[in-house]
């Protein structure tokens, strides 16, 4: 027996009719751009690396979970990479103080590579992707940097069958059709304008857009349609002081046929040690954020959202936890020269 199934799409499959978009959201971006945009990929001097655990809706049966792991950095260390007797952390003092700021000069002319592995599982629906990054950066001004970056890539879309709940009996066998799955190549692009005082970026996942159906002899759910995403994203520094630097930031997000969305940042950092920010998000919530740079080679993020959807009723919040690894870190200093 071979039946159709097409309400799923509409509920599970593309989630942009639920959280207006088919990638996962993120609340603490704002430390790990590159998951944004590929062009950010080697924009330090050393190699970052980022692993998140993202619990959406918590108190929300089947709400999504995700996970990832980022991998970044230059091909070629640049020379500015230099550790001298006054680079060190010393007690009291803010190594990315005015000062340091006053002497910024443009990155040299370098390429980077990366690496992302993804899960996000919401209900049936698992969504697992890998992919690779090539970035290149070209200084355009004194202070100012060009990236430009191509993101090439598989996703692999399951739907575990023995999941499904169907408004009506049926035959047992639909019910249990064990996990179906469905191979798409996956590419992304961006470009990454930077300077010591602001950042803007323009990036596109999914630029392919693909027609995607699970079928077997017993379920066959289609019509599903993975369409482009495109990205506008721009921030500056503001010295409030030598020692409190505050970060605005903007992101637009455009998903055919939605109307565009954005997002509004503010994070407040102490010197290079200690920072805590707020977000919001258009209908759909506010968050919290905090973190600490414990070294020059570990930090920690975490992140609490509150939907103002109806979702509100039965969610109990979302919790985001992000880990942090500088590998190659010889600066004194405890934060990023470029990102912030």
């Amino acid at each position: 027996m071979k039946l159709k199934f097409v309400f799923l799409c509409v509920l599970m499959l593309f989630v942009t009719v639920i959280v207006a978009q088919q990638r996962p959201y993120y609340t603490q971006y704002i430390l790990n751009n590159y998951l944004i945009n590929p062009a950010v990929a080697g924009i330090e001097n050393y190699w970052d690396i980022k692993a998140s655990h993202r619990m959406q809706w918590v108190g929300l049966q089947d709400a999504p979970v995700t996970t990832y792991l980022t991998i970044q950095g230059p091909v070629h260390k640049s020379s500015y990479d230099r550790e001298s007797a006054t680079s060190f952390h010393a007690s009291g003092s803010n190594p990315r103080g005015q000062a340091y700021w006053q002497d910024y000069q443009k990155a040299e002319n370098h390429a980077g590579v990366g690496f992302t592995i993804l899960n996000d599982a919401t209900g049936p629906l698992n969504r697992f992707a890998a992919y690779g990054t090539y970035a290149y950066h070209v200084g355009i001004a004194p202070y100012t940097t060009l990236s430009g970056g191509i993101s090439v890539g598989i996703t692999q879309m399951s739907l575990n069958a023995d999941k499904l709940n169907f408004a009506t009996p049926v035959d047992p066998a639909v019910g249990s059709s064990g996990l179906l799955n469905r191979i798409k190549p996956d590419i992304s692009a961006g470009l990454w304008l930077y300077s010591r005082d602001y950042f803007v970026g323009l990036a596109a996942q999914q630029i392919v857009p693909q027609q995607i159906a699970f079928s077997d002899n017993n379920v066959y759910v289609q019509n599903g349609v993975l369409v482009p995403h495109l990205f506008l994203s721009a921030g500056r520094r503001i010295a409030l002081d030598n020692d409190l630097t505050l970060l605005p930031s903007v992101m637009f997000r455009y998903i055919s046929p939605l109307p565009i969305g954005f997002d509004i940042n503010a994070k407040l950092q102490y010197q290079d040690i200690i920072w805590c920010g707020a977000s919001y998000r258009m209908n759909d919530g506010f968050a919290a954020m905090v973190g600490v740079n414990l070294s020059n080679k570990l930090n920690i993020g975490y992140s609490y959202d509150i939907t103002t959807s109806a979702l509100n009723t039965v969610s109990k919040g979302t919790h985001e936890i992000l880990i942090g690894f500088l590998l190659g870190n010889k600066y004194g200093d405890w934060c990023p020269r470029n990102l912030w």
